[in-house]
């Protein structure tokens, strides 16, 4: 199929480009294309040899771009389908091990026929010529570089081999090393292809209506803004809100939830994810690059940036141990002829066996798979780390803090009585209360606004002077009367008289509910009672971690009655109350100081204080909040609480299994240099135990990427689930439903078969607050339905910005206001641009610039860009992931540019490609 597509008045075509091997051969096409009249925008990949080319047809042909790409000295051909991809055992290294091999066993039986000794050798050289170019090419750039790598130390023992007479050694040296190479870069391809088969659930293209037209267009293409149609059985290709239809979603790839869930418009869906059996139309919320599961991704591939106490050990161990080796070997081979007289084949040979023995890339190797290996096991179950040493902390944490609201609870309060003091009724004290909390963007503040709406009191009436202080409550003018809204603390604080008021607030309290206070003109009018259900699963997963030996402790700002009442339903040791922001900060440094080790889960938003003073912070609900993932040292996905229990076995499973090849590495090499200083070890037997360690570490690593944790169920299959039925719209209207401005707000309306139609006379789509929700609104201002609820702008009078209130409750809920849907989130900001590195002017700091690597085989590679990196000035810190073999660099611009850093790693044998910039 032809990969050129066209819209309006532009066309696009992808043409792959043969010559393009470097980033210098990449700028120079791009200033060439953007110099040709009627191109109005270009991609250039260079690690694919690719370019995706925006034209306008009317002015410029695809053959007029092509014979430009020539006048570079390269050449392009237009890409018309996928291509047959390479299979693995046509690689031309691979094809040289069967040739070495196949040449030294026809070696090996003439020798065994008694053929002439020369053919025989003959014969050995040959084997040794053919599979000797790749280990040699990686040799003599390790040469180049001074660094004793693996590859160097093959090449000096073939030699000094085949210096030696042994011919049929040197050839089974060149065989062995080049299969065990082949072996370790498979084994290691397998945790690179963990890392794939998450970037493969995305679809590379989907189905957009642009322009009143359906069309079919690259993924990476998509605007925020547009809609996509998404049809039974295909994956949801972006995120975004569902504008139109209803239909079963398997989020297994985001949440690790196997359970399909019910989407409806309002909804919000994530790439990757699977529509069952209805027809979606998806309204996008973010770009391709920023979409949950491309974060999740990103997560992963750089963990290495936090290490492990085990990674850092084996790179420091890597970095000295071979280049002693090395001077050993020397040592050995010349020290007792020259001193002492020895004869120097014996101690050559012993000098040889140093050589091959003592760069072993399995220690290096098998700790960044293991780390990679559980990472990539964990997102496929809906939970992300933020780096490897994260995953190492969580089996030594003796403690958990759990926030109360939105953790231990649902997070969706709800008004449960209404009492007042004074000559209100109850009507108009909830009315009061709603037209003041109107303007708040807590969940508290949502619980009675939504109230309100639904019995039908709410007036709107204007609440001038509007200010709300954190942790204290919120204060507005209404109907020129000084009105207050907050906690028994604060009121008593304001110097407000609640004591006849006492008895009620107790009992109220001691039932678990939260109690909001409202005063007129100093004097106290009434109160609301809020209350929230305990999260289903959450003493079960308590329960587990009781067993296994962890202390948990609830915090919350609820009141002594109410924290208490709470922290006997769910079963936690300790609890502590009438907490603010800072206080939780407290509280967890005590705990670390009286238990060790301390984990903090929470929702990622009010918590973040606390989450970032424990140890390990860990992010409940990721999926349903954006700024959750920023938070957390550890994210889980989807709020079960269970999956407590099996980030901890899988912390301790791979914990184990470092903690195995460690020592099974470092056993090996004991055993290897001793055998090899005694004579008692020959060239190719240290060689295969070399080798062979290597491989059997990084094969026990990966194990990893298939374990399933006792504490995780079976996951039934997709198929088997099945999607229940669709409920119909008058079943529908039940939990969705919608405002209309024309109807009184809260009124349930059906449920629109098509978005923007019925649902609210103003001709916008709905929005849902929540499943089981009773009512949404729609701005009379803005199409709030088009933009994601973490940046929707709000209304008139809506305040979405202010969340310094806080009463423990997470401020993600849809806060309802009158004319608007507000989040009570501020919108993402907007940064400024990113100076452009490699150009030192006008540079007003340092940069960062991330590298994909091609070429980087074992550690000791990696050991030689990290040193040429180094040596650059400008450069400030960097991290090389050996796995994913993605650089990341932060330098200053004025100092080294990126072509610098892509010369550097150049000369140390490996490709570096450009990608992301800021």
């Amino acid at each position: 199929m032809s990969t050129a597509s066209s819209t309006s008045d532009t066309d696009t075509v992808t043409l792959q480009i043969q010559g393009m091997d470097c980033t210098c051969n990449a700028d120079l096409l791009a200033r060439k294309l953007d110099a040709l009249a009627g191109v109005r925008g270009h991609e250039i990949t260079p690690v694919t040899g690719q370019a995706r080319i925006t034209y306008d047809p009317a002015i410029v042909s695809v053959q007029e771009i092509i014979r430009t790409v020539a006048e570079t000295g390269m050449t392009a051909s237009q890409v018309r389908s996928e291509g047959r991809k390479s299979t693995w055992w046509r690689e031309p290294q691979q094809l040289a091990l069967y040739g070495s091999f196949l040449t030294a066993v026809i070696a090996f039986a003439a020798g065994y026929l008694g053929t002439s000794l020369t053919i025989v050798n003959g014969l050995y050289l040959l084997a040794v010529l053919i599979g000797v170019y790749y280990p040699a090419r990686k040799a003599l750039i390790a040469l180049k570089n001074l660094t004793p790598t693996i590859h160097l130390l093959m090449l000096i023992g073939s030699v000094g081999a085949m210096a030696l007479g042994l011919w049929g050694e040197a050839a089974v040296l060149i065989i062995v090393y080049s299969l065990g190479d082949v072996l370790e870069s498979y084994a290691v391809d397998k945790a690179r292809g963990a890392i794939r088969s998450l970037m493969a659930l995305v679809p590379k293209e989907a189905l957009v209506r642009r322009n009143g037209r359906e069309t079919i267009c690259a993924v990476e293409t998509i605007s925020v803004g547009e809609v996509v149609i998404v049809r039974p059985g295909e994956r949801v290709p972006v995120d975004g809100t569902v504008v139109a239809g209803s239909s079963y979603v398997d989020q297994a790839a985001v949440t690790g939830e196997p359970v399909p869930v019910h989407r409806g418009p309002g909804e919000d869906v994530f790439a990757g994810t699977i529509n069952q059996n209805g027809s979606l139309e998806v309204r996008v919320t973010k770009p391709a690059s920023e979409t949950m599961l491309s974060r999740i991704i990103l997560s992963v591939e750089e963990a290495q940036a936090k290490r492990t106490s085990y990674q850092r050990f084996s790179d420091s161990f890597g970095k000295w141990y071979t280049p002693v080796m090395f001077v050993l070997g020397v040592l050995v081979a010349t020290v007792p002829p020259l001193f002492f007289g020895a004869e120097w084949y014996p101690f050559i040979y012993r000098g040889l066996v140093v050589f091959v023995v003592s760069c072993s890339c399995g220690l290096a190797l098998s700790v960044p798979v293991a780390v990679v290996g559980a990472m990539a096991n964990a997102a496929k179950q809906g939970t992300v780390f933020k780096g490897g040493a994260y995953l190492e902390t969580i089996e030594t944490v003796k403690a958990i803090a759990f926030d109360k609201t939105g953790t231990l609870t649902i997070g969706r309060p709800a008004v449960t009585d209404v009492v007042t003091f004074d000559d209100l009724t109850g009507d108009e004290l909830l009315d009061l209360a709603a037209c003041i909390e109107s303007r708040s963007g807590h969940p508290l503040a949502a619980a009675i606004v939504r109230k309100a709406r639904e019995s039908g009191t709410f007036s709107g009436r204007p609440a001038v002077q509007f200010e709300e202080t954190a942790g204290r409550g919120v204060a507005a003018t209404v109907d020129g009367q000084a009105c207050r809204i907050g906690s028994p603390r604060a009121m008593l604080e304001e110097g407000i008289e609640i004591g006849h008021a006492e008895e009620t607030i107790a009992r109220i309290e001691g039932e678990g509910r939260t109690v909001v206070l409202v005063s007129r003109d100093g004097t106290l009018a009434g109160l609301v009672a809020i209350a929230d259900e305990v999260r289903p699963g959450a003493v079960e997963a308590l329960q587990r971690l009781k067993h296994a030996g962890v202390r948990t402790v609830m915090l919350t700002g609820d009141n002594e009655r109410s924290a208490r009442a709470i922290a006997q339903r769910v079963g936690v040791d300790e609890y502590r109350a009438q907490l603010l922001p800072t206080d939780k900060v407290d509280v967890v440094r005590q705990l670390r100081e009286r238990y060790g080790a301390v984990a903090m889960v929470g929702d990622g938003i009010n918590d973040a204080p606390a989450m970032a003073a424990a140890d390990v912070g860990i992010a409940m609900g990721a999926a349903g909040t954006d700024i959750a993932i920023e938070a957390g040292d550890v994210v889980l996905m989807s709020d079960d609480l269970g999956k407590l229990a099996y980030v901890r076995e899988l912390s301790h499973r791979t914990v184990t299994v470092i903690r195995q090849n460690i020592a099974v590495s470092l056993i090996n090499v004991a055993f290897m240099v001793v055998a090899a200083l005694l004579g008692y070890l020959g060239l190719v037997t240290g060689l295969l135990l070399n080798e062979g360690s290597a491989v059997f570490v990084i094969l026990n690593a990966l194990r990893l990427l298939t374990w399933r944790s006792g504490a995780e169920p079976e996951s039934p299959a997709v198929a088997q689930i099945g999607a229940p039925a669709i409920p119909t719209a008058a079943q529908a209207t039940a939990t969705v439903g919608c405002c209309s401005c024309a109807a009184p707000a809260g009124d349930v309306l059906p449920v629109p078969s098509t978005a923007g139609a019925g649902c609210c006379s103003c001709g916008e789509p709905q929005i849902s607050v929540a499943a089981g929700a009773t009512g949404s609104c729609c701005s009379g201002a803005e199409d709030v339905g088009a933009a994601s609820t973490a940046t929707a702008s709000p209304g008139a009078g809506c305040s979405c910005g202010d969340t310094s209130l806080d009463w423990d409750l997470p401020t993600s809920i849809l806060v309802e206001t009158e004319g608007c849907c507000c989040c009570g989130e501020p919108a993402d900001e907007v940064l400024p641009p990113a100076p452009i590195p490699g150009n030192g002017s006008g540079s007003s700091g340092p940069a960062t610039a991330t590298f994909r690597l091609e070429g980087l085989g074992c550690a000791c590679e990696g050991q030689m860009v990290e040193r040429r990196v180094k040596a650059l000035k400008g450069v400030t810190t960097f991290t090389l992931n050996g796995i994913t073999n993605q650089l990341k660099v932060a330098y200053d611009p004025a100092a080294v540019s990126v072509d610098d850093i892509v010369m550097a790693v150049k000369k140390a044998g490996v490709t570096a490609v450009p990608g992301d910039r800021r």
